[in-house]
């Protein structure tokens, strides 16, 4: 594929990044909604998409920005958002990072140049400050898109919170959220909150089929990824072609038996570890999170309180290894052994 787009944190080979997926499955009810707020003049300055990862929310929210852009007069823009046309000017801008109204954040470079920085730092946001200090040549809308939010470290969220209290006219803010919870109650408070849904099987299978890659054959396997992947694209991707279905089963094998095996143990460890695995040592970290997570919920339900507790505050320092590992650039095979160490202990409790 032709890439558009600059390389981000979390670009996978051969996916389109948000800004040049031309085609959105699902959302389609909330992107209507959005459509006819802009067209009645009731477009708010701040919306936050949530939902889980991977299921659309960046790429909805650069249709909303292409909408606005080409039809910058609210009351003859159309009821519906139309994809935008891969084949326009306005697209290849928008996609490429060239339009002078649109300001995408991410996570920054290294200042080696190398991998990316594991927050969205306050260097970052504070180049709102010049972009919307910056007039319109045609009084169209400036958007700032700030993806993921979640990512923000503390400095950054309350940089972000200065802008969002008194935006200029015609300005809108999208925030793309995984983990809503992480941002601050105040950046909340001052958006309107657009839920995302997980995708579902049909279009789930649709969104892998347009990215080239296939689903399944048959209908136990085709269930079984619709399941896992929890009606993310991304994480159907990774399954599928980083080997994520075989690390989630080693990972639920080695935590649920009796006693750890080792040499299991230090086989999965390897393969999750090696200098040229970011994708499945992403996974083998997302599935360990989910594990204790959906486990957690299970005691929840079941009434048994202490051990969901006890399994909470185990997802919480697991993240935190995770987290730490992530930024420090810590051994990664050591740190896949001491989480299947650790959560062996936790799910025998």
């Amino acid at each position: 594929m032709e890439r558009l787009a600059p390389e981000q944190h979390d670009t996978l080979d051969d996916v389109p990044e948000p800004a040049e997926n031309p085609v959105l499955f699902g959302h389609r009810a909330a992107l209507s909604d959005l459509a006819a707020a802009y067209r009645a003049g009731r477009l708010p300055h701040a919306l936050l998409f949530v939902g889980p990862r991977g299921i659309g929310k960046a790429t909805a929210a650069y249709h909303l920005a292409n909408h606005l852009l080409r039809h910058g007069d609210p009351a003859a823009a159309p009821a519906e958002i139309a994809a935008p046309d891969p084949a326009s000017a306005l697209f290849r801008q928008v996609a490429s990072g060239a339009h002078p109204g649109v300001l995408h954040l991410t996570r920054p470079l290294n200042k080696e140049g190398k991998g990316f920085r594991s927050a969205l730092t306050v260097d970052e946001i504070r180049r709102i400050n010049r972009f919307l200090s910056l007039t319109s040549h045609d009084g169209s809308y400036r958007i700032v898109i700030v993806d993921p939010a979640d990512d923000m470290n503390a400095n950054a969220a309350n940089a972000l919170l200065k802008n969002l209290e008194e935006p200029p006219a015609r300005t809108l803010f999208m925030l793309i959220a995984n983990s809503p919870g992480a941002l601050l109650p105040t950046i909340r408070s001052r958006c309107q909150v657009v839920r995302l849904a997980p995708l579902g099987a049909a279009d789930l299978f649709e969104a892998l089929g347009r990215a080239g890659f296939e689903a399944p054959a048959g209908d136990e396997a085709r269930d079984a990824l619709a399941e896992r992947s929890g009606g993310s694209v991304r994480r159907a991707i990774m399954l599928t072609q980083y080997g994520g279905l075989e690390i989630a089963e080693a990972v639920d094998r080695i935590a649920t038996a009796k006693a750890v095996n080792v040499p299991e143990a230090h086989k999965l460890a390897d393969a999750v570890g090696g200098r040229d695995r970011a994708v499945p040592f992403e996974l083998f970290n997302e599935h360990v999170l989910s594990l204790l997570s959906g486990t957690a919920a299970g005691a929840a339900r079941h009434g048994d309180l202490a051990r969901a507790a006890a399994l909470s505050e185990a997802w919480r320092e697991a993240r935190l290894a995770i987290d730490e590992a992530t930024t420090y650039n810590l051994d990664r095979k050591q740190h896949a052994l001491n989480m299947l160490f650790r959560l062996n202990d936790t799910l025998r409790m």
